[in-house]
């Protein structure tokens, strides 16, 4: 059967491999939103302040487990935020503890929350030495931070100047390029043969930078990195529904309040985990390569980080168009979820 005449469809349980939950109230409010569909996620680090030891993952992985709801199965995989003090001992003992799943590399002042961020890629050598040996995956959040950088330029600045360096003096660090967004990160990983990988996100794969500036500024569609060009996403959709296992889910869902997005500086971030995997389906179809979809939603991600895939399935049936809320409430304030700007037919059941 062609992938266009399928209108039932049913993946192994669904992983997001880069997820921001928060903390407080907001976490309360938007987890369920994932645990609906996916069964494991990997959690940012970036809270205020951030998740820098092990200690500090086990308390917040605790408070994460509180707020599931009632009857959830749900499993956060958590990572530590990498600072210039961060400890190779204090690494490596939260992995043989089974408590991160990976550590998270934030260039100083590349996105939210990222000020305790790397300056000196030197100063953390030990511990990316350290992760090498005992085959903990580096996240990577791949842009420089030189303001006389053009933005839509930064991720393949990096590429240059940081990640091909890096690779070279240390060959055997696995490493995930996180919610990559260009052609140029897309041919890297591909002429890569080991120890890298790549998430995508659900949003970079539906808007281009004129979602965000055609016709006026759309805060809801700001975030870091920004969009590029409509060649780079389709280079992303190229690469999503190819197949090829080095490609995976990340949403980076991430909530803000309307309050911090619709303001003079708004803050970064697109909050799709309700509707992420409707979004997908439509995307794989238009492609013609639903069968593809349980590769990178399902199976790919736990292939790159040696975990089993999930035995439960969801499934997804094409009908009548699927509503989602416009908002979904917190005690902090309403956090607006990502319109893709078309009719949703899949609904997951």
């Amino acid at each position: 059967m062609p992938d266009q005449k399928i209108t039932d469809l049913t993946l192994r349980r669904p992983d997001d491999w880069h997820l921001h939950l928060r903390d407080g109230a907001m976490l309360q409010a938007v987890l369920p939103e994932t645990t609906r569909h996916f069964a494991r996620a990997i959690i940012m680090p970036n809270l205020v302040p951030p998740v820098v030891t092990g200690d500090q993952a086990r308390a917040y992985r605790d408070r994460i487990l509180a707020a599931r709801p009632e009857g959830s199965d749900f499993v956060p995989l958590m990572t530590l935020y990498l600072t210039e003090e961060t400890d190779p001992d204090d690494v490596a003992a939260a992995h043989a503890a089974g408590l991160i799943a990976a550590v998270k590399l934030y260039p100083a002042g590349a996105t939210t929350n990222s000020a305790s961020g790397v300056q000196d890629f030197d100063k953390v050598r030990p511990v990316l030495d350290r992760m090498a040996e005992i085959g903990l995956p580096l996240c990577v959040h791949g842009e420089v931070t030189d303001s006389s950088i053009d933005i839509f330029d930064r991720e393949a600045t990096f590429i240059d100047r940081i990640l091909k360096p890096m690779r070279k003096k240390n060959p055997d660090l696995r490493i995930v390029m996180e919610h990559v967004t260009t052609q140029d990160a897309v041919d890297y990983v591909r002429d890569t043969a080991k120890n890298l990988a790549a998430t995508i996100t659900t949003h970079h794969l539906i808007i281009n930078r004129n979602h965000i500036l055609a016709g006026g500024i759309k805060p809801h569609f700001y975030c870091l990195p920004v969009a590029k060009r409509e060649t780079h996403r389709i280079a992303l959709v190229q690469a999503a529904v190819s197949g090829d296992k080095r490609f995976f889910l990340g949403t980076d869902s991430a909530p803000h309040t309307d309050a911090g997005k619709l303001q003079a500086c708004g803050c970064a971030g697109i909050f799709t985990a309700p509707n992420t995997m409707s979004c997908l389906a439509e995307v794989f179809e238009a492609a013609g390569a639903l069968r593809q979809l349980e590769a990178f939603t399902s199976l790919n991600g736990p292939a790159f980080y040696r975990m089993a895939p999930n035995e439960g399935t969801i499934r997804l049936v094409k009908g009548d168009p699927v509503s989602y809320p416009a908002q979904i409430d917190t005690a902090d304030g309403p956090v607006t979820v990502f319109d893709p700007g078309f009719p949703l037919h899949w609904r997951v059941t």
